[in-house]
């Protein structure tokens, strides 16, 4: 264990949050949480008080990007390499069921904090900000408005497979992978779909810029 005497905040907050996660699940979201996760880590708990100053929806924000981190080292570029797209998206939620796995009370109690009118819009970026980093791990470089409905037919994904998640008392969750996977299937349906169309009007006449080129005649 690694000696935090003298971390600084930032390294405290990154050290503390994982155990800070594991005792909401008894605590909730609490000051009493940090407060546990402090003694287990020999914190200083006057300290570990001023590492999320935000209270609950700042604690599961550090906690969501914490996930984040290790599902990217669970599957690393070389790993995601030799997948294809639909492959690498599946793997990677599967990869972030796998880690919250163990913490199903902790994500329950994450999401009804989320759930609360006044953290809404602080919800909806969390899952904004997962989706993209998946995209971005599975080699996602759109830039146009690609870039936008990728990660927001993904966030409703993952949101809603999270829901099925948290009710799944199959064995090994395999409901929630045959949900998931029938969820992918209709992204890469729509994604295809989606091609089609565009390279069928890339050619046709556009009305804007007709319209365009009324307002200012080429000269």
């Amino acid at each position: 264990m690694a000696d935090l005497q003298d971390a600084t905040l930032d390294e405290i907050r990154d050290a503390l949050i994982g155990d800070v996660a594991v005792n909401a699940a008894f605590d909730g979201w609490t000051p009493r949480a940090v407060a546990a996760a402090a003694a287990m880590r020999g914190v200083d708990p006057d300290v570990a008080k001023l590492a999320w100053p935000g209270g609950a929806v700042e604690m599961i924000d550090a906690w969501f990007a914490h996930i984040d981190r290790e599902m990217l080292a669970k599957l690393p570029p070389a790993t995601l390499a030799a997948m294809k797209v639909r492959q690498k998206i599946a793997a990677l939620v599967e990869a972030r069921l796998e880690l919250l796995a163990p913490l199903r009370e902790s994500l329950r109690r994450a999401y009804a904090v989320l759930a609360l009118p006044q953290n809404l819009v602080r919800a909806a970026k969390l899952g904004w900000r997962s989706a993209d980093v998946m995209w971005r791990a599975a080699g996602d470089t759109a830039t146009d408005y690609n870039h936008y409905t990728k990660r927001g037919i993904l966030a409703g994904v993952y949101a809603a497979t999270i829901q099925v998640f948290l009710g799944d008392e199959s064995e090994g969750h395999v409901d929630t992978s045959a949900f998931l996977q029938r969820r992918i299937d209709g992204i890469m349906a729509f994604e295809k779909t989606k091609a089609g169309f565009l390279a069928r009007i890339a050619h046709r006449p556009s009305l804007s810029r007709f319209v365009g080129r009324l307002r200012y005649p080429v000269r």
